[in-house]
């Protein structure tokens, strides 16, 4: 899928249900905080590719786990469009501008207590990355349409609190894309392709 084919995908009036952690599991009363992610796009001579990172190993939470740069809103933000941009620069030294964002899909919410924002931006060309050992292992490129493409979509029951949900998964060379990384790729797709 090439630049043009997605912008002309992207720009529909329909509307699209989100995808979220454990649905049942999220009310009104659940207390989120604020986060975005940037899914950077940029054009290969095959068509687009997303870039993905791999979280450092010694975090906490998520460890070693596949990301899009991003991360929780903070006060010195401008908007949530500012904290994917200002995350993306400080974790991968990518530095893009509002310019290069073309909209948002719909918010994706975390067992963990996050509403992420996914802004989605395009750029022809990226520069030698300055990867933040602190946070991120290291940034790799994925062909969107394989990510898009329904037929690389690998599910798994969960269970919690005595019910199953879907966790969905994306193979890619010797890892998986999981979880609310996989739930936003799914939810791109299903805006852009319909659902599925």
């Amino acid at each position: 899928m090439d630049k043009a084919q997605f912008l002309k995908a992207f720009h529909h009036c329909r509307i699209i249900p989100d995808e979220q952690d454990f649905p049942a599991l999220l009310d009104a009363s659940y207390h989120q905080r604020s986060a975005a992610v940037l899914v950077v796009l940029v054009e290969r001579e095959h068509g687009l590719n997303i870039v993905l990172t791999r979280r450092a190993g010694h975090l906490k939470h998520h460890a070693g786990q596949i990301s899009f740069p991003g991360g929780k809103y903070e006060e010195t933000d401008d908007d949530l469009q500012h904290t994917a941009l200002r995350e993306t620069q400080e974790e991968i030294g990518l530095s893009l501008t509002s310019s290069h964002v073309i909209g948002a899909i719909g918010n994706y919410t975390t067992i963990s207590g996050f509403r992420v924002k996914p802004y989605i931006a395009i750029t022809d060309t990226i520069p030698a990355l300055k990867i933040d050992s602190n946070e991120v292992e290291y940034a790799f490129e994925v062909p969107l349409a394989h990510c898009l493409a329904k037929d690389n979509w690998l599910s798994h029951p969960v269970t919690r609190f005595e019910k199953t949900y879907q966790v969905y998964f994306i193979h890619w060379g010797d890892t998986y894309i999981w979880g609310a990384t996989a739930g936003i790729i799914k939810n791109l797709s299903n805006h852009i392709l319909g659902e599925g």
